[in-house]
């Protein structure tokens, strides 16, 4: 018997046991949540197996009046549905969208899914209430107010056992329900992240209401970090000419600390030590640049107020969010990542300004193609593109590289150089820890002066902006001597961190986007078991790995296969998936990395794979190199495969 049969079986002792009894003791199946829904499906009326009540189905009349009730959360919704349908396409699944009574409106989805799913009810024009279909994603999120999961035998009615199923309510500005956002899966195929893919796209269809709604009031955005104004994470509030607030997301209602009964009741002077004549007043002199606050109970805040549409004009619009302004390549880098999509935001307020820019991360982030997309959507764009990788040439060969080489002879040419090459656009250096000294002290006289000496010893102005990149320490190579501190502080003009694979949110999605560039309009997905090995990995080589293991993959299917399966893979990456440890659960249930949970086996597998190399076994594994030398020092049978 399979796990998940297993677990199937156990729920519906647990269920059956609660028929019984009216009750039941809680075991580790059965969280509280689900034996409250379970609870109103008995009282009801609802069997697991009886006949269902007659909740009767919307003419088409009718689903066209439940539509138009519900026109403005379609039309925002409707994009970001597509979207999402967009992830999760050829994976057995769908995308639903249901009013606030649990009527669904909206339905998008594989076509063969579609069909299996119409034979449950699950099609538009019917209700998927609690009372309706028992525990259920949809019906459940309504009833709590919060977002659910609803997998395979935790719903009440067998019939409804083959669907995996995640919800978020969406709530509108005035803290009214106006319905659910749903993702349901084949149970054998639950998608590892459609809890995390529904919940931030329930919050963007918010923002977006939240915008519409009040684009004539005074709005006010904010988040604990300047770079989070933009994301989909920040917090928005609408403010009253008088200074009342009338109206926030659900960010906003957290970092301000207030609660929906709080809306209209609440005036900014109570959370804030500023007046609201004193943003406003900041944003007309300091256009688009966030500011930071204090509220009243000692929190602080970066927040940043639209354009006052019925105030003075404001001279200089502020920098639109990615929402608002035209798709440009650093945005179609972004799939979903906060802290990507952060990065993203930085970088666009760089854009057009001579300001250098050094790109930190481990080997393999992405860097290039992050200074390659700057270069794209900068207004200089029709400039030159450069990549210099200091790492890949000889000491001495960096520096003439660079500035180029006199002629041999008085006929022979001479090279002027990457830097001259670079004129009007954009010079970049890879691994730039790896420049010699002497050539650090001629790039800062550069970055100082803006001119350079040619190959043939004239001085030349210089018209480059610059982007380094680098996966160590600077500061730590200069307290040893080995960086110039000076060189340092001028290439770094703003330092943007580059997220490593591991730690990035948007994992299917990145997915799904690599799998489209690499086979494009063929609907390319992973199998079920290739995902989750997928998701569970480390990615040492962060997304120059995945890039590649996709790209190997895609040309190995057959024209008629359109799922990557374990056959498909590089033989040394199927290797490493097959052997790779579940994550640890602590008591807690959230993943730990403490190395004292993990096998001896898998550490001393790790160091074989690396040959050695400390930081890249603990890559593998997902955890510091620190930690992993405190286990080595704590096992000495581990600290042995080092050797």
């Amino acid at each position: 018997m399979t796990a998940q049969k297993s677990d199937r079986a156990a729920l519906r002792r647990a269920r059956d046991l609660m028929l019984e009894r009216g009750e039941l003791s809680l075991s580790y199946l059965v969280s509280t949540l689900l034996v409250r829904s379970w609870q109103r499906s008995v009282d009801a009326g609802l069997a697991p197996d009886g006949r269902l009540p007659d909740a009767g189905r919307l003419s088409n009349n009718q689903l066209a009046q439940a539509r138009d009730r519900q026109n403005e959360l379609i039309a925002h919704a409707r994009p970001i549905m597509e979207y999402l349908h967009a992830q999760t396409r050829n994976s057995d699944s769908m995308v639903t969208l249901a009013d606030d009574k649990g009527v669904l409106l909206e339905v998008l989805g594989d076509s063969e899914f579609l069909s299996r799913a119409e034979r449950v009810s699950l099609s538009p024009g019917t209700s998927w209430h609690e009372s309706h279909r028992g525990t259920n994603a949809i019906g459940t999120a309504l009833a709590e107010s919060r977002p659910v999961v609803v997998h395979g035998g935790e719903h009440f009615l067998e019939r409804n056992g083959f669907l995996s199923c995640a919800a978020a309510p969406l709530i509108a500005p005035d803290g009214r329900l106006l319905g659910v956002l749903n993702i349901s899966n084949a149970e054998r195929q639950r998608h590892p992240h459609a809890s995390g893919l529904v919940r931030a796209a329930a919050q963007v269809i918010e923002n977006r209401l939240f915008d519409a709604r009040h684009a004539k009031s005074i709005r006010l955005r904010f988040h604990p970090m300047a770079e989070g104004i933009g994301t989909f994470g920040e917090g928005i509030a609408a403010v009253s000419d008088d200074g009342m607030i009338i109206g926030a997301n659900q960010a906003g209602l957290v970092f301000l600390g207030l609660r929906i009964g709080d809306i209209k009741t609440t005036p900014l002077s109570r959370l804030l030590t500023l007046r609201l004549e004193d943003l406003i007043d900041w944003a007309r002199r300091r256009p688009g640049e966030p500011l930071l606050v204090t509220l009243n109970d000692g929190e602080r805040l970066f927040m940043r107020p639209d354009p006052i549409l019925n105030a003075t004009p404001i001279s200089v619009p502020p920098p639109s969010s990615a929402m608002q302004r035209l798709p440009d390549a650093l945005d179609r880098l972004n799939t979903g990542d906060e802290r990507l999509a952060a990065a993203i935001e930085k970088a666009h307020k760089l854009i057009g300004k001579p300001i250098s820019l050094l790109l930190q991360g481990e080997p393999g982030v992405g860097k290039e193609s992050f200074a390659r997309a700057c270069h794209a959507s900068w207004p200089s764009r029709t400039g030159p593109f450069v990549a210099v990788n200091c790492a890949a040439l000889r000491p001495e060969q960096v520096e003439a590289e660079l500035f180029g080489t006199a002629p041999l002879t008085p006929d022979s040419p001479c090279s002027p150089g990457r830097i001259l090459e670079a004129q009007g656009g954009i010079l970049f250096i890879d691994e730039v820890e790896c420049m010699p000294k002497q050539v650090q002290a001629r790039m800062l006289d550069l970055l100082v002066n803006r001119r350079v000496k040619s190959a043939k010893g004239e001085s030349v102005a210089v018209d480059v902006v610059i982007i380094t990149a680098t996966h160590s320490n600077l500061k730590a190579a200069i307290e040893a001597g080995n960086f110039d501190a000076d060189f340092y502080y001028r290439i770094n003009g703003m330092t943007i961190n580059m997220v490593s694979l591991r730690e990035r949110q948007d994992f299917p999605a990145l997915v799904a986007r690599l799998l489209e560039d690499f086979a494009p309009g063929r609907g390319v997905s992973l199998e079920p078991s290739v995902a989750k090995a997928f998701a569970e990995y480390a990615w040492p080589g962060n997304l120059r790995q995945l890039s590649n293991a996709l790209s190997a993959a895609c040309s190995l299917l057959d024209e008629s296969e359109t799922r990557i399966g374990w056959c498909h893979l590089p033989d040394d990456l199927a290797e490493e998936l097959r052997w790779q440890a579940p994550p640890c659960q602590s008591s807690g249930g959230e993943t730990t990395e403490n190395l004292r949970e993990l096998s001896q086996s898998t550490i001393t597998r790790a160091i074989a794979l690396s040959h050695g190399n400390m930081s890249e076994a603990a890559r593998r594994l997902g955890i510091s190199r620190n930690t992993l030398y405190r286990r080595l020092r704590q096992d000495p049978a581990a600290a042995n495969s080092e050797i």
